[in-house]
């Protein structure tokens, strides 16, 4: 292998780094042209000051020997090392060390000093730098620019008519280590902020839009979100306004459907985002169908779970309309419980979790909003917009489609998901989970990995 495969390989280190909340910096150990050792940064984590890349790969290395002297190995790395690694790579008597970015702060390979250039040392280790220096960098400055934005974010003032709920109730969700993205300058959002997922390199070939329903939020999708992001892709997972870390407004009128569909027209557009497929479930889908017609050129592909098109001129399916009605008779539902009705493999973190957006009925102006919300009239807010949805998915659509339904589902199963195949172009058989009810995304990672296989030239 080539220097560069193996910086691409630390690479890979550096994303799981990222991920975990880290700064995305990643390192491997060669010998002989095998990888004997990797790691990638940890310090927060593990509440080590040491758990530096290059040092988790060291002792992985090292373990792997049984020696702490790793003659004859080289160690990659996609940021200049500290002096701090640099001095444990010399202790280590590495042969040769490779790295991508410089580190103009606090780099001790020839940024700031030169540890391995000290002739007094009894050791000499060969460097190199700039290997896939623009990519490693990039990683670094997306990393960065992120955490920029949250920090602006924390300060955004709340509206006077919305609720924002204590991080206190998002701390150590399970299964859901990544860090929040906020935006409160949409022009509809006026002032409201909203919360998003954006994991992965921002150059992917393909990205994940995850759009959630009700009374979900983007927690939904954890068990997908993984699949994605090791395949080398893209996934942004927004919360509506109203569910999982965005605003709650106060009053059940703030919410319609024109306004959530604009809503997320502009931050497709904020984000700049191309090369999607689209992923929906529930009210992510009666919103998320909507969209791709509005700008067709940025959407490859389309996995669609146990949702519809409300038209209007069709009825609605008898379990949503006992759905509908079992909201308006007990608004203050607990929704953890909800989700493990049909998902009893559920734990009491994970039902917390769902709970936690909602801490009381303040919090809750949406869940008891959306559910009249669904157009069921001709003349319905959002009728005539779905009307249009569908002439596109039947005529125009170009990209590929998946479908994948939980067959348990009462209120939008198999016999619903039949009638929505029919109106997208080219839809090919479903895949059908037989042991899966509504909320399908709670056995999602299967359908991940069809879904990378299947939209993945």
């Amino acid at each position: 292998m080539t220097d560069a495969q193996f910086m691409a390989l630390a690479l890979q280190q550096a994303h799981l780094a990222g991920q975990a909340g880290e700064v995305p910096v990643g390192a491997v150990v060669v010998r002989h042209g095998q990888v004997i050792g990797v790691g990638h940064n940890a310090p927060i984590g593990g509440h080590d000051p040491s758990a530096h890349a290059e040092i988790m790969a060291l002792r992985a290395a090292a373990a792997a020997l049984g020696n702490y002297r790793l003659d004859g190995c080289e160690l990659f790395v996609t940021l200049e090392p500290c002096a701090m690694c640099s001095g444990a790579m010399l202790h280590a008597r590495l042969q040769r060390v490779v790295y991508g970015a410089a580190d103009p702060k606090t780099g001790a390979a020839g940024s700031v000093l030169n540890l391995f250039a000290q002739p007094q040392l009894n050791h000499q280790t060969q460097v190199e730098g700039g290997v896939m220096a623009q990519e490693c960098a990039a990683l670094l400055q997306a990393f960065f620019q992120n955490k920029r934005g949250q920090s602006r974010s924390a300060s955004q003032p709340l509206r006077e008519d919305a609720l924002r709920t204590p991080e206190a109730r998002f701390a150590d969700l399970p299964g859901y280590p990544w860090s929040p993205c906020y935006l409160n300058d949409l022009p509809s959002l006026a002032g409201l902020r909203m919360h998003y997922l954006d994991e992965g390199p921002a150059d992917a070939d393909l990205t994940w839009l995850c759009l959630h329903g009700n009374p979900s939020w983007s927690y939904l999708y954890r068990k997908m979100i993984p699949t994605f992001l090791a395949a080398g892709h893209r996934v942004v997972a927004p919360d509506l306004i109203g569910f999982g870390k965005s605003d709650k407004p106060k009053k059940e009128s703030a919410h319609s459907f024109s306004w959530h569909r604009q809503v997320l027209l502009e931050f497709v557009q904020r984000l700049d985002l191309d090369n999607m497929v689209l992923v929906v479930q529930d009210w992510g889908g009666l919103l998320g169908l909507t969209l791709p017609m509005a700008d067709p050129g940025r959407y490859r592909g389309l996995l669609v779970m146990n949702t519809l098109l409300a038209t209007g001129d069709v009825p609605l399916s008898p379990g949503f309309l006992a759905w509908r009605e079992m909201c308006a008779k007990k608004p203050d539902f607990d929704v953890g419980r909800l989700l493990q009705r049909g998902n009893p493999h559920l734990t009491e973190a994970e039902c917390e979790a769902y709970n936690a957006p909602f801490p009381d009925r303040g919090h809750r102006a949406a869940l008891r909003a959306f559910p009249p919300m669904v157009p069921e009239s001709e003349d319905a807010d959002g009728a005539a917009m779905s009307r249009q949805a569908r002439e596109f998915w039947r005529h125009d659509w170009q990209g590929r489609s998946l479908m994948a339904v939980g067959i348990q589902d009462p209120v939008l199963g198999l016999p619903v998901m039949r009638e929505l195949q029919t109106m997208i172009r080219g839809c090919p058989e479903p895949l059908l989970l037989d042991n899966a009810g509504h909320f399908v995304q709670e056995q999602g990672e299967s359908i991940a990995q069809a879904a990378v296989r299947h939209f993945t030239p």
